[in-house]
C-alpha cells in the first residue's frame, strides 16, 4: 500500500500541518525538512498532484499544442522544453493538433481539463479564438515560432520575414536572378516568409513567374512534389528557396531523385539547420534558427507567469538568426 501523509507523521513525529506545508511549496524549519525528506524517501512516499493541485490551485503541469507532432522541428523544441520544465519541478502534457484548427480547439479544452497551470502554444490557426477559453479562466499562454495577430499574449519568435528577405538577399548576391520559393501557405510562418522573398524579389527588381510559387502544407511531401514540378520547367529556375525543415528535406529528397545535380544546375537554400544537414552532400545552406533559446524563453516567461513574477503588458521576444553558409549555392559569375 502506497505511504501516505500520516505516515510520514507518525515516522517524524511532526503535524500535519507542517508536513502538508512542505510538500505544498511552504517553508519549514530546516530540521524538520530533513526529518520530513528523510521519511520521505524511506516511505517511497509520491506527492499526489491532483490532490495537492486542488490546495494550491497549482497542478506543476504545463500543457503544450503543437501544429504536428512529427515536425522535427516540434520535437526538437519538445525536448529543450521538457528538459527545462523538468528541471522546475513541472511535466509537460503535449497535445498534437495535426494540422487541424478544431482539433487545436478540442486540444486547448482538453488541457484546461487538466487543470494545467500554463499553456505554450506552436499554433495552426492564425487567430487567438482557439485560445479564448484559456483567456477566460486566467491561464497564461505564451505563443512559440508564430504571433497571432491582436492576441494579447506572450510569444517568442523570430522576426521571419526580414529573416526570409536577408536569405533571398544572399541567393540574389550569388547573381540568381530566376528564384522560385516553396512555402506552407495557411499558417504564420509561411505566409510571413513568403513576404519577406518577395520583398527582396521586388526590391532587386525581379519577376516572380507564378510557377515559380510553390505555396502548400508544411510538410515533407509538399517539399517533395514542389521540387519535383519547379525541375520539370522548361525554363527552371536557378535558385530555390525553402522556408521550413520539413519543405527543405522534401525538395532535396526529390533533388538528390532526379537528373540535375546541386549546385551545378541548381541552387537551394533552406530553413533550421537539423538532421539534415549533417546527411546530404553538398552541404546545405541554411537559415538557422536558436531552437535551445527559444524554448529556453518561452519556458522562462511562462514559468514566470504562473508565479505572478512577469510585467503585466505581453512580452514579445524576438530572436536573432544565422545563416549556415554550406555548397549548395553557386555563385552564377563564377566557373
Amino acid at each position: 500500500m502506497a505511504a501516505t501523509i500520516r505516515d510520514i507523521k507518525e515516522k517524524t513525529g511532526l503535524s500535519l500541518a507542517t508536513i502538508s506545508k512542505y510538500i505544498n511549496g511552504g517553508h519549514v524549519l530546516p530540521e524538520n525538512k530533513e526529518k520530513i525528506e528523510a521519511a520521505i524517501e524511506e516511505l517511497h512516499y509520491e506527492v499526489n498532484e491532483i490532490a495537492r493541485g486542488l490546495v494550491t490551485n497549482k497542478t506543476k503541469t504545463i500543457g503544450i499544442v503543437v501544429f504536428r507532432i512529427e515536425s522535427l522541428f516540434n520535437g526538437t523544441l519538445l525536448h529543450y522544453i521538457g528538459n527545462i520544465l523538468r528541471e522546475k519541478g513541472y511535466g509537460l502534457l503535449i497535445c498534437d493538433s495535426c494540422d487541424d484548427e478544431q482539433i487545436e480547439v478540442d486540444n486547448v479544452k482538453f488541457l484546461i481539463g487538466k487543470k494545467v497551470d500554463g499553456i505554450l502554444a506552436i499554433p495552426v490557426s492564425d487567430n487567438f479564438s482557439f485560445l479564448e477559453s484559456a483567456r477566460q479562466r486566467n491561464i497564461p499562454v505564451v505563443l512559440i515560432d508564430r504571433s497571432i495577430k491582436d492576441a494579447a499574449c506572450d510569444c517568442v519568435k523570430i522576426d521571419n520575414r526580414n529573416v526570409a528577405r536577408q536569405a533571398v538577399e544572399y541567393l540574389i548576391g550569388k547573381h540568381h536572378e530566376k528564384i522560385a520559393v516553396i512555402c506552407s501557405g495557411k499558417e504564420y510562418t509561411g505566409i510571413e516568409r513568403y513576404k519577406g522573398f518577395m520583398d527582396a524579389m521586388n526590391a532587386a527588381g525581379y519577376k516572380v513567374p507564378e510557377n515559380y510559387y510553390k505555396p502548400g502544407m508544411h510538410c515533407v511531401e509538399h517539399g517533395y512534389e514542389s521540387m519535383k514540378a519547379l525541375l520539370e520547367l522548361e525554363e527552371r529556375p536557378t535558385a530555390v528557396f525553402m522556408t521550413n525543415y520539413e519543405i527543405t528535406l522534401g525538395a532535396v529528397m526529390a533533388l538528390q531523385e532526379s537528373k540535375y545535380s546541386c549546385p551545378k544546375d541548381i541552387s537551394v537554400l533552406g530553413f533550421d539547420n537539423l538532421l539534415l544537414t549533417h546527411l546530404v552532400e553538398p552541404r546545405m545552406c541554411m537559415v538557422v534558427q536558436p531552437m535551445q533559446e527559444l524554448a529556453e524563453k518561452a519556458a522562462e516567461i511562462i514559468l514566470q507567469r504562473i508565479e505572478g513574477k512577469a510585467e503585466e503588458k505581453p512580452i514579445e521576444i524576438v530572436l536573432n538568426t544565422q545563416m549556415a553558409e554550406g555548397d549548395s549555392v553557386r555563385d552564377l559569375w563564377e566557373n
